[in-house]
């Protein structure tokens, strides 16, 4: 016990909230390989509240002095870490038994820490210095809950850094949709300080609202992320900038607000919030700049019309798996072979919810297919001998036609291939008319197909 309550006052009189925090961590460490197990036989159940009371409020080695209040609030923390702790051993000598394991009871003491802490800060004024340990609690609240509510038996190392997490098959999520309510009493907890900025409990809020979007995601309760953000807004000047909050705090968020506004076809607001993520990143954090690309990629595609380059890929074997095959196809206005890798890569796009939006770069593959024939109908006659060449503009419609036909592996009459001219012409994707009558279309001199120079 000794070793483990070192750390506390150390922590607790440096005033370092970080590494107050890892004193809550319900994992070993490199340096210390038996921690839990020896905090856990150190005391028993009738001795524990006396024993932590002692070291936390009466040991005249520490360097600081808590108030009652205080010292017995931290006392209730640490009484139900180190019950959890048991349950924690418990699960895990389960696992290497290869026995049935039940996190539930891991689940549920988990939350009884979270309570007490929460209750500290409510009734016991703990500092704010201190918010890293609900950084701590919250982040194994989640997990925890995924592992009782999935009946896993994996290590808690499955679900540690930010990803989205979205989990179209979910159904029963007892423990988790209960700890996406505990979450959001941290998140109150955080917001509603009013306390002065420098020391007020706000400087937690954009990582609690992080743990809340993965929890959300993995619920498929998405839409309750609009609450948080309506919820920033209402107490926007009374809150930090972003920018001031630690850099992994600013790329989650980021990431997450692209992702959400992606999902509502807002693509112009999700590149601008994916492409800031992006550039937050570090550069090392590869699986994180992926899950970027991921949703990044296909905004570009719509907003831009512009597509990824190997040398973007490069770095992210399932990337390229995913969208190479599209790009090329794309690129070469090939709408069969388009059609195919759609179908090839379908489950994994709806898995991430992005096949919607990549079925849409189909308009860009037929722009592309229409653009060859505008290029292969050469130029017009010139009418004096050092006139500037004029690409012919009168395209006849059957030439489309067999152009699409040949592309799609698909005979199409003039009716359907007029429909689609119309509908690029409606999107912008051409510029010109249909000259039904004549059985051509007309298009712009200046600029027949808007952004590709032509």
């Amino acid at each position: 016990m000794d070793p483990f309550f070192t750390h506390f006052k150390e922590a607790y009189g440096s005033g370092d909230g970080y590494a107050l925090s890892m004193t809550l961590s319900p994992l070993d460490t490199q340096s210390q390989p038996d921690r839990l197990s020896s905090f856990f036989r150190s005391t028993n159940a009738a001795s524990a509240v006396k024993d932590f009371k002692y070291r936390i409020l009466y040991d005249n080695t520490n360097t600081f002095k808590l108030s009652q209040d205080e010292g017995n609030g931290w006392v209730d923390v640490y009484f139900a870490y180190w019950k959890v702790t048991g349950e924690i051993l418990n699960a895990e000598a389960a696992t290497k038994a290869n026995e049935k394991v039940s996190w539930i009871s891991v689940y549920e003491g988990w939350k009884e820490l979270t309570n007490q802490l929460i209750r500290g800060y409510t009734n016991c004024e703990f500092e704010a210095w201190t918010v890293p340990c609900l950084y701590m609690v919250g982040k194994y609240l989640r997990i925890f809950a995924i592992k009782a509510d999935e009946g896993a038996a994996n290590g808690t190392s499955a679900v540690t850094s930010f990803q989205d997490d979205l989990n179209p098959e979910a159904e029963k999520n007892e423990k988790l949709e209960d700890a996406a309510r505990q979450l959001n009493r941290i998140f109150q907890l955080c917001l509603s300080d009013r306390a002065p900025l420098e020391e007020s409990r706000k400087w937690g809020i954009y990582n609690i609202i992080n743990l809340l979007f993965k929890t959300y995601f993995k619920l498929n309760s998405i839409s309750l992320s609009k609450n948080i953000l309506r919820a920033i807004q209402v107490y926007k000047g009374d809150m930090p900038g972003l920018e001031a909050f630690p850099m992994a705090h600013q790329v989650t968020f980021k990431y997450y607000v692209g992702v959400i506004y992606f999902l509502e076809e807002n693509y112009v607001e999700s590149e601008r919030h994916l492409t800031e993520a992006w550039q937050l990143c570090h550069k090392d954090v590869k699986r994180n700049k992926e899950l970027i690309l991921t949703y990044l990629i296909p905004c570009h595609l719509l907003t831009t019309h512009t597509l990824p380059t190997l040398a973007l890929l490069s770095d992210y074997p399932r990337l390229q798996v995913l969208f190479l095959p599209l790009s090329r196809c794309i690129k070469k206005g090939d709408l069969s072979g388009f059609d195919a890798a759609l179908i090839a890569g379908e489950e994994e796009f709806v898995k991430r919810r992005i096949y919607l939006t990549l079925e849409r770069g189909r308009d860009i593959a037929l722009r592309n297919l229409l653009r060859k024939v505008f290029i292969a109908g050469g130029f017009e006659e010139a009418k004096e001998a050092n006139a500037t060449p004029v690409r012919r503009t009168r395209v006849p419609v059957a030439e489309f036609g067999a152009a699409i036909s040949i592309g799609s592996k698909e005979t199409m009459d003039n009716d359907e291939v007029e429909c689609l001219l119309a509908n690029m012409i409606y999107k912008s994707l051409m510029k010109g008319y249909i000259a039904r009558e004549r059985g051509i279309v007309v298009l712009s001199k200046g600029g027949a197909f808007p952004g590709t120079g032509i």
